[in-house]
């Protein structure tokens, strides 16, 4: 698959990722300080997931209707890499097929799916 992992989510959920076989393009290692317009526009644009940690991307999708190819949105409670590579490896190993497209919110305990 192929992802752009936010700043805020950080180089070890990017470079996790990347081990797993996925294409990522991430923020904190590519391009710091990138806007959210453009982590977004970019994002729809070379048609890539989403993984963040901030919720103003909830805005973006659902108030201003900004077009997207998918987007995870991590709420957890604990905000370690450790626990987001847990969280995002259930995510794929549960619904790989439902990712594209969605706007998600995962948090420790569970998904929630909706059409944005």
């Amino acid at each position: 698959m192929r992802f752009l992992v936010d700043e805020c989510s950080g180089p070890a959920v990017a470079e996790w990722l990347r081990e797993q076989g996925h294409q990522v393009f991430s923020v904190y290692d590519e391009s710091r300080g990138m806007s959210d317009e453009d982590v977004i526009q970019m994002a729809f644009r070379e048609n890539r997931i989403l993984i963040t940690n901030d919720k103003d991307f909830g805005e973006k999708v659902y108030r201003e209707r900004r077009p997207h190819k998918g987007v995870v949105l991590l709420r957890l409670d604990d905000e370690r890499a450790v626990v987001k590579k847990e969280v995002l490896k259930w995510l794929l190993d549960s619904f790989p097929e439902r990712l594209a497209g969605q706007f998600i919110v995962v948090t420790e305990k569970s998904v929630r799916f909706a059409r944005a």
